[in-house]
């Protein structure tokens, strides 16, 4: 009888260097996969590739095993002649079953009960593609407040032989701990898992708000002194339980012959609901500054310390902002939950002060900007302002262009803008009559590129006839809500660090469309949190502040012309129409100019209206262009650095895989 497991054997593919053979035939069937993964090996995410013998192939991002084992389920497409997988060549195994239909239906009663009868609904009206997608959230996608399941089923013990903690010497470690007397019994909490640490070179300044209580665990280690000079340096709360290997992952941060200025991991923070995560983005120094989301455990190297003039007398969050504002060049995000932190303490005024003195020391630019509860930053505009080319492609639908167009030149209070309409080939007698009207302003300069639609060329055309110091790229179906939004996307754009500036787009509901662009999601990329309501805060806060993501759309994008001419604009060839905008974000980012998305530009987008949806042949061109851009950035794809290895890639983000 055939097996329902799979052999996983070498591939000479030079990324994908092993195949799974199935004991029976694959296509048409679910695979599920159990990974495990050194606990100190950093979780990329394994990339799954189901190849057809017409040479296709469709991909399958896997999650990062954060804390040592990960699973996934997935259909196996119609075709599918081989199963290959990208993955760690060493301290990586996994388990590979083919499971039936009927199989993953009593999975989807057992773990989405409330999926069931939509399942079934789809199972008997035969639509394939909605009942394999509702089968993969149900059996395989977990909302975030079910993380205390989700951590019990992926919490893989120690295995001494498969997890090889870092060789050679590591560093000595320095910690400060404040407490006030009443707090001793969360004190030695901390202290018990400080002493249960694997790495045991480390030091601790214990200081007393008051008199030192009685009975105190004592160790030749913890002292009420200064710390020696020299170490990287972090801080502790009373009641924080660090895991036993935290400070050896810590440690390796700072060792080898490229150590890191700062480094920081993931912590999980005990609420009257349960346990909460904090899954935290690789380096987002515009996130640090506002939401102060490294928290704890953090550890800062002494030059950078001493680099920021952060003094020893000076609290956790003042070390953050010091280091963060410094400018550290080597950053370590260690995705991994090392720490059980205590909430922190209510603050009426969250650290606007505090932030305020940090921007003030550093002879930052930037000032504190309160918006209610949230923290922003407001960074200066020049005077005079300079001149902002909005360029908006176009092809007939009046309707849409109208607005468009009345929204930038009518309720856009910025005071330097020209518009370049790029057109590409109305008919439409209504577009005629638009144009006529425009043309006594001198704000208004049209383009006619008739032709086959190339957006990036339509962009590209735009750009090179216009004279503005900063262009937007704007579609024509975006509606603008409020008149500041151009300044707070040119103010972020004139940054010097900064490449692509995205607005915070919403569909006509008013709910999400846009949010910021995550590689990976839905497999290539995506658009975080779409279709959520628009107060959504997002994960650690970050929705209601600018930060740094891996891409925006050009739906609305803003961006210096002298970085955008540096990459050579949009690229035309590869991506006439889909994943151009992206695509341009991460050239930018290679060149050292990051994505910033910001909410203080919120607008309108009635997605795709004037195109319509891709079907047919503008499928198979999707497809297309989606497969040259997988091939083009495969590795962020496997590894944005501002979405954690451990949330999904199959719905809209922020829940578990």
């Amino acid at each position: 009888m055939a097996s329902d497991s799979c052999r996983l054997v070498p591939h000479p593919d030079p990324d994908f260097t092993r195949a799974l053979i199935p004991g029976r035939p694959a296509a048409g069937r679910w695979l599920s996969l159990d990974i495990a993964l050194d606990r100190f090996a950093d979780p990329v995410r394994p990339l799954l590739r189901f190849a057809r013998a017409d040479g296709g192939h469709e991909d399958a991002l896997l999650p990062g095993a954060v804390l040592g084992r990960a699973t996934w389920l997935g259909p196996v497409p119609p075709g599918t002649t081989a199963i290959l997988l990208a993955a760690p060549a060493e301290g990586f195994r996994v388990a590979a079953r083919l499971l039936s239909r009927p199989a993953m239906l009593a999975l989807c009663a057992r773990r989405r009960p409330d999926k069931l009868p939509v399942a079934l609904y789809q199972w008997l009206r035969r639509d394939a593609r909605r009942l394999r997608n509702t089968l993969r959230i149900a059996a395989g996608v977990m909302p975030i407040d079910r993380y205390p399941a989700w951590r019990a089923a992926r919490t893989r013990p120690a295995e001494p032989g498969f997890d090889r903690p870092p060789s050679g010497p590591l560093p000595r470690l320095g910690l400060i701990l404040e407490a006030a007397p009443e707090e001793a019994p969360a004190v030695r909490r901390t202290l018990a898992a400080l002493m249960a640490q694997d790495h045991r070179d480390w030091c601790l300044a214990l200081r007393w708000r008051g008199p030192s209580p009685a009975g105190m665990p004592t160790d030749p280690r913890i002292s009420g002194d200064v710390l020696p000079a020299g170490l990287p340096v972090g801080h502790l709360r009373p009641g924080d339980e660090l895991v036993p290997d935290a400070l050896t992952h810590l440690a390796a941060a700072f060792a080898g012959e490229a150590p890191a200025d700062l480094a920081y991991a993931d912590s999980e923070t005990e609420t009257p609901g349960g346990p909460r995560p904090a899954l935290k983005p690789g380096w987002s120094p515009d996130l640090a500054l506002t939401t102060l989301y490294p928290g704890r455990p953090l550890l800062v190297a002494a030059g950078l310390a001493a680099r920021s003039g952060w003094r020893p007398d000076e609290g956790a969050r003042a070390l953050l902002l010091a280091a963060t504002l410094a400018g550290p060049e080597r950053v370590r995000r260690i995705p991994r939950i090392l720490c059980r932190t205590v909430p922190d303490a209510p603050d009426p005024d969250g650290h606007a002060a505090d932030l305020a003195r940090a921007l003030h020391r550093a002879g930052a630019p930037a000032v504190v900007a309160r918006r209610g509860d949230v923290l922003d930053l407001d960074w200066p505009l020049p005077e005079p302002a300079p001149l902002v080319s909005v360029i908006v492609p176009t092809r007939d639908r009046p309707d849409l262009l109208r607005v468009a167009v009345r929204g930038v030149l009518h309720d856009t209070d910025y005071p330097a803008i020209e518009l370049v309409i790029v057109d590409n080939g109305s008919t439409d007698p209504a577009v005629a009559a638009l144009y006529a009207e425009w043309a006594a302003d001198p704000r208004v300069r049209r383009l006619d590129r008739p032709g086959p639609f190339n957006f990036s060329r339509l962009v590209n055309d735009g750009a090179a006839a216009s004279r503005g110091a900063v262009l937007v790229l704007l579609n024509n179906d975006v509606e603008v809500l409020h008149p500041d939004w151009l300044s707070a996307m040119v103010r972020q754009a004139l940054r010097p660090g900064v490449g692509a500036v995205g607005a915070k787009l919403l569909f006509g509901s008013g709910r999400i469309q846009h949010a910021g662009v995550v590689v990976g999601l839905g497999g290539r990329a995506g658009h975080i949190l779409r279709n959520r309501p628009a107060d959504t805060p997002g994960h650690l806060r970050r929705l209601t502040v600018a930060h740094e993501v891996a891409g925006v759309t050009a739906a609305c994008l803003a961006v210096a012309r002298d970085r955008f001419e540096a990459v050579g604009g949009l690229d035309a060839e590869a991506f006439p129409i889909d994943f151009n905008d992206i695509d341009l974000c991460l050239r930018l980012g290679a060149r050292g100019w990051t994505s910033i998305w910001t909410p203080r530009a919120a607008l309108a987008h009635h997605e795709s209206v004037s195109r319509g949806p891709s079907v047919g042949p503008a499928r198979a061109r999707f497809e297309a262009e989606g497969d040259r851009f997988a091939a083009r950035w495969r590795a962020v794809i496997r590894d944005d650095p501002y979405y954690h290895p451990a949330f999904s890639v199959t719905t809209f983000g922020e829940e578990l895989e």
